[in-house]
């Protein structure tokens, strides 16, 4: 098997590059990690701007499969932040399989310009990972729907047009039926949204819906179809659209660090190094496998899963190893005296635990590949 790239995809990765060294300042690094904001308007609107983000879309696009995991690879190992960019490719992944005539006219050209932002509206403060026990309801008037309830970790809602609303329509059945899923304008009269600060330094959202009323031409996959229209954009979302490559940049900070402190040469730092690289690599194989599955037309749920579990581990692991090894001054944040890697060791450590639980947590993502890979019975 040839794991090269071919001659267009390294022409792409050098085309990814050259963005984010024309777009990607330290002013905008700097700010982006004081606001809680992570987006980066520049480089999207130069990715869009170039065609890139259309060209990259799973189902919609028409470059090489592959280009999709070089540019969420190219945006880690640059710590570029990409919270915003990955919604955007979600939604505009799920609105081009299961959207309408409309929707697809309305929200594509919108998002894939990056003019508009995304959100997904699928987490609630007593659920969590548990989605299919949404209690946000949509209840049937006439030729509208009455939409009340809440969200949690509405990343980007206060910056989105666009919102990805799963509710339930028919409480009668079974809690993975019953689902409907709606993608809705942010400014429909009834939306409302405050901040929650994450331990990363992120500002994600908490997100109210207070006798919102929409039409049918907002549903998404159809009525009682919610699950199924979750099942697509969870797929994409794990494996597929970044959160799988962050040991890449860690692991580059650390080197840094140690070698200008000395501490490269103590063994057991240089055989942690070691095993993070290795790590790495085989995080890179799985997204591989994940990003061309889904690019290819195909769900990859199982792989996907296997993909975010094995990466955001390891990623923690190595955060942990080197927050450890830098000591005190792995405690210290961006702009203190002494602070390792300039406080990049510091962060890593406070941003690698969010990664296992964003996307689906890794207890869910264990169960998935438990009952759907190996054939485990579920859980009592």
């Amino acid at each position: 098997m040839d794991f090269n790239l071919s001659t267009e995809a390294t022409a792409f990765r050098q085309e990814i590059k050259d963005v984010i060294a024309l777009t990607y300042t330290p002013d905008r690094r700097s700010e982006h990690h004081r606001t809680g904001t992570f987006a980066c308007p520049a480089l999207y609107q130069e990715l869009a701007r170039r065609g890139l983000l259309e060209r990259i879309v799973p189902g919609l696009g028409k470059g090489d499969p592959i280009e999709l995991w070089i540019l969420f690879n190219e945006l880690e190992k640059a710590s570029v932040p990409y919270d915003a960019l990955s919604v955007i490719l979600i939604v505009s992944a799920m609105v081009n399989r299961l959207g309408s005539d409309l929707q697809r006219e309305r929200i594509l050209p919108s998002l894939l310009s990056t003019k508009s932002y995304a959100c997904l509206g699928y987490s609630e403060p007593g659920s969590g990972s548990d989605v299919a026990s949404v209690s946000t309801r949509a209840v049937r008037d006439g030729d509208q729907w009455v939409i009340n309830g809440s969200k949690m970790w509405t990343t980007m809602a206060h910056e989105a047009d666009w919102i990805l609303l799963l509710t339930r329509t028919d409480p009668t059945l079974p809690k993975h039926r019953g689902l409907t899923m709606f993608v809705l304008p942010m400014d429909t009269p009834g939306i409302s949204v405050e901040p929650v600060w994450t331990i990363g330094s992120e500002r994600t959202n908490a997100t109210f819906f207070d006798d919102v009323r929409v039409g049918d031409e907002w549903v998404l996959g159809g009525v009682d179809k919610g699950w199924a229209a979750m099942g697509v954009g969870l797929t994409f979302e794990r494996g597929v659209v970044g959160e799988t490559n962050s040991g890449v940049a860690l692991l580059r900070h650390f080197r840094q660090w140690a070698e200008e402190t000395g501490a490269a040469h103590d063994p057991a730092i240089r055989q942690q190094m070691t095993q993070t690289a290795i790590d790495n690599e085989v995080a890179k194989l799985l997204t591989q496998r994940s990003a061309w599955m889904a690019a290819s037309g195909e769900l990859p749920l199982v792989e996907g899963a296997m993909t975010k579990l094995f990466a955001t581990v390891a990623y923690q692991k190595a955060a942990h190893w080197f927050q450890q090894r830098a000591g005190a001054a792995g405690l210290l944040r961006f702009g203190e005296d002494g602070a390792a890697a300039e406080g990049w060791i510091e962060y890593e450590g406070r941003h690698a635990p969010l990664c296992t639980i964003r996307g689906g947590t890794t207890e869910i993502n264990r169960n998935i590949v438990a009952e759907r890979h190996l054939g485990l019975p579920k859980s009592v």
